[in-house]
C-alpha cells in the first residue's frame, strides 16, 4: 500500500437497510468488550483498545454477572464488591491508555452471549475472549464466544487467550464461501486492513467431492480443471474490490483443503492480524447454524476471528 493513503473517516460509516431486509439502519460508533476475571490474560480487551484507536472511537467494556438467588451459601455483597473491583481495575486499565475517548466500563446482570448481543446491537463491533478463566469459566470456555458469534448482529470478534501480537505488517484474511453474499466480511476486512494499512487476502477454500477421489488419475486432472474454474469464479470479485481500493493491495488465494484445515492454514501461512468470516443472523435457532467451518476456525485460530453477519434476504449492493 502507498504510504499516502489516507484512511477514510469509518466513524461516519453508517450501513443502510437493504429492502426488505433486517440490517441496522446505522452503526453506533461504540465498540463493545466482553470482560471476566481473566480479562488480563484473556487479550479481548488489549485487542478492544488497539481497535479503538486505530478507529478513534469509544470502548465499552461489560462485565456479566449471572443473575443468583440468594442461599446459605451465597454472600451478594461480598461478591459484588469483587466483581465492582474487577470493573474498576478495567476502567483504570482504559484510563492508562493515553488516548481522550470516553470509554466505560459497566456491570450488567443476566446471561452473558445474550446480554452482550443485546448491548452490543446496532454497535461498531463486539469484542469478546475465548478460553475465558474467570468466575464464570465453565460458560467462557467456549460456549459465550460462540453463542454470541452466532446471536450477535454487530460483527463478533473473538480473541484467543494467550492472544499474541502478529507483527505490524501481517495482512488481514477474509474467508470467502460459495454463497455470493460476501460482501459484508469483506467491507469489514477491508476496513481493518485500510485502518491497518497492511494487505489484504481473500481466501477460498475448495476440494472436489469424494467420488473423485477413488481414481488417483481422475482426481489430478478433474483437479486442475476445478482449481481453473475455481479461480475464474473469485477472480472478478477481487477485481471488483480492487477498483473499489486502487490504493488497497488485494490478494486472491484459492487452495485446495478442508475448508476449516485451508482458512487456518492461510492465516498462520502469513501470520494474519485478523480473519474474517461470513455468517447468516439467525437470532431464534440454535448455535449449531454457525456452520461447520466457522465453528472450527473459532476454536482452533490463534488470531482473532471476526464473524460478519449478513441478513437472511440481503442483496449485494457493490
Amino acid at each position: 500500500m502507498a504510504p499516502t493513503t489516507q484512511r477514510p473517516d469509518f466513524a461516519a460509516t453508517t450501513w443502510e437497510r437493504p429492502a426488505g431486509g433486517a440490517a441496522r439502519a446505522s452503526v453506533r460508533p461504540v465498540i463493545h468488550v466482553g470482560i471476566d476475571g481473566s480479562w488480563r490474560a484473556a487479550g479481548a480487551l488489549e485487542w478492544a483498545l488497539q481497535e479503538s484507536l486505530l478507529r478513534n472511537e469509544p470502548l465499552r467494556a461489560v462485565h456479566i454477572i449471572e443473575q443468583t438467588h440468594h442461599t446459605r451459601y451465597y454472600e451478594p455483597a461480598e461478591i459484588a464488591q469483587t466483581e465492582l473491583d474487577l470493573v474498576e481495575d478495567v476502567r483504570q486499565r482504559m484510563r492508562d491508555s493515553g488516548d481522550d475517548l470516553d470509554h466505560r466500563a459497566d456491570l450488567v446482570a443476566g446471561s452473558p452471549a445474550v446480554t452482550l448481543t443485546r448491548l452490543a446491537s446496532g454497535s461498531r463491533m463486539l469484542v469478546i475472549g475465548r478460553r475465558g478463566t474467570g468466575t464464570f469459566k465453565r460458560l467462557l470456555l467456549g460456549s459465550t464466544s460462540e453463542a454470541a458469534a452466532n446471536l450477535g448482529d454487530a460483527p463478533v470478534v473473538v480473541v484467543p487467550a494467550g492472544w499474541p501480537a502478529a507483527p505490524s505488517r501481517s495482512p488481514v484474511i477474509v474467508a470467502l464461501d460459495d454463497s455470493g453474499e460476501n460482501d459484508p466480511a469483506i467491507e469489514f476486512a477491508v476496513e481493518a486492513a485500510v485502518e491497518r494499512s497492511v494487505p489484504l487476502r481473500l481466501v477460498h477454500v475448495w476440494d472436489m467431492p469424494a467420488v473423485y477421489g477413488w481414481d488417483p488419475a481422475i482426481d489430478a486432472t478433474q483437479g486442475d480443471d476445478w482449481a481453473e474454474a475455481v479461480q475464474g469464479h473469485f477472480e472478478p470479485l477481487v477485481d471488483r474490490w480492487r477498483r473499489k481500493y486502487p490504493e488497497l493491495d488485494i490478494h486472491l488465494d484459492v487452495r485446495r483443503a478442508h475448508p476449516v484445515d485451508g482458512v487456518l492454514e492461510a492465516a498462520q501461512g502469513v501470520q494474519a492480524q485478523l480473519v474474517v468470516l461470513g455468517g447468516r443472523h439467525r437470532p431464534r435457532l440454535s448455535i449449531l447454524v454457525l456452520g461447520s467451518v466457522a465453528r472450527g476456525v473459532l476454536q482452533h485460530a490463534v488470531c482473532p476471528v471476526a464473524v460478519v453477519h449478513r441478513p437472511e434476504s440481503q442483496e449485494q449492493t457493490l
